[in-house]
Order: C-alpha cells, then structure tokens, then sequence
C-alpha cells in the first residue's frame, strides 16, 4: 500500500441552524480564485506541494504538483465571509492536511465521512450512513477481497496505529464506523493501495490545511526522487534530459474539484 507524504517525508508503516446558506462556487469562481491566487498569493493564501505516491490515482498522479487553497475552509470573519468563497469541508472533498500520526508529514486524501456519519464497507463497496455510496471516483485494483481494507470495520490483520484501534473500540456502532464531532474520516481514491483512515483513524479539523486547486505542473518521476527532502543531483540530471518528455502537458493548469456525494 501507498501513501501521499506530500511533504517529502518518509511513509509511515502502519497503514441551531445557519441564518443563511453559502453559495457553491461556480466555474467563474473557481477560475477567478485561481488567477487571483497565482497572482497575488502567499505562503499565507497558497501553498505548494507534491503528489510522490499513487494512493490517489487515476484522479491524482504521481509527480502531480499542486497549489492548495489554504482560505478554502478558513473560519469566516464578520467582513470576508461576503468577500471570500469560504466552504465548510463537505463530503467528496478532496483535503490536504496534517498526518494526525505525525504532523510534520502533509497527506492528500477524499473527504468520506462528515461528524456523525455512519461508515462500513462490504466487499470493498462503501456504504455511508446504512445506503451504497456511488463512487465514479473510485479504483479498486485488486481483485481479492482483504478482510479488514475491505470488509471494514473488522479486527485489523495488519499493523495499524494506535489511533486507528482507538476509533475500532470506541467509535463503533452497531457495525459501522461513526465519525466524532471535529473529524472526519478520509479515504484514498486508489482504494486498495490507500493508507487512509482504515489504518490510522480519523482526521481532526484542525489538521486540515486547505483544499487542492490546480496541477500547475506534473512530472513523471519516481516516488523515491519525489520524497527526497535534500538536494537530489539524478532527479535534476532527470529535468534537464527530459523536462519536455516526461512533462504532462495534459496536466498542466487542470483545476482540481471534489464529488458532491448525496446521502
């Protein structure tokens, strides 16, 4: 299994109601956002980072290069809340966010499970509050069936974090997995090749960081070259003999969305 450090580090082993609505964005919007973000943004609007692993393909690929909207969730203040396109994290999403097993690494990963909604799987099909979730984002790889990945939750047969055995004893019921207030539970749309939540538990709200918003540039390199922190001479021996090549001009500048999930 595979997971997305996109912050270069080493892969862990172990797998009363609204006064009003806030619009979604529309196409414009997110156009809009984008060019005002490419132009103007900072450390404090944007940042960048890079999808070394495969957990998230076909969606998501390795040596995809990203900018993340880091205002996307920010707490709505009395003035910008009319300016700025804030959203509450929504199932479907697509996040970025702080390892909750260690935060220095930053992960990517789909929003399944919102606070207080009921997860399992059987046979590898999610079922979300006691109804089949329709998934056209999904992979599933393999064609055996794992008795804790994909008959979910069940007695691990794996290595998982400690975290992870916390939600087993105390977040279950009646079979399924229900998610606690502040968190969420994230799950790799590589299914079967995911390190997600199944292995290391939910993600906490104060972990997320922000919410991909464009590929501005993919690269087809290794995984090994990608997490290298430090100088890496071979990967820029790679860039100068084939930066053209082994670009994914397809890629480049494609706006990255999440899948309204109904349930």
């Amino acid at each position: 299994m595979q997971e997305e450090n996109l912050s270069a580090e080493t892969t862990p082993e172990l797998p009363p109601v609204a006064p009003y609505a806030e619009p979604p964005r529309g196409a414009i919007a997110e156009w809009t956002v984008t060019v005002l973000l490419l132009l103007f943004g900072t450390t404090t609007l944007v940042q960048a980072f890079v999808i070394p692993t495969g957990s998230m393909e076909d969606n998501m690929l390795i040596g995809d290069h990203l900018l993340v909207d880091k205002l996307a969730y920010a707490p709505p203040g009395a003035v910008s809340k009319y300016l700025l396109p804030y959203t509450p994290v929504k199932r479907g999403d697509i996040i970025v966010f702080r390892f909750p097993v260690d935060i220095r690494q930053t992960f990517v990963k789909r929003v399944i499970g919102i606070p207080g909604d009921r997860i399992r799987l059987s046979s590898k099909q999610v079922f979300l509050n006691g109804k089949s979730l329709d998934e056209p984002y999904k992979f599933n790889k393999t064609s055996y069936i794992d008795s804790y990945r994909d008959n979910f939750p069940t007695a691990p047969n794996t290595r998982v974090d400690d975290r992870a055995l916390d939600m087993l004893e105390k977040h279950v019921t009646e079979g399924d997995v229900v998610v606690p207030p502040d968190c969420y539970f994230a799950m790799g749309d590589n299914r079967d090749s995911s390190l997600d939540s199944r292995y290391w538990g939910f993600v906490p709200r104060a972990n997320i960081i922000g919410k991909p918003l464009i590929v501005y540039w993919s690269y087809d390199a290794p995984t090994d070259r990608l997490v290298n922190s430090g100088f890496d001479l071979e990967h820029i021996k790679d860039l100068a003999r084939n930066f053209f090549t082994k670009t994914r001009w397809n890629r480049t500048l494609m706006l990255i969305r999440g899948h309204e999930v109904k349930n």
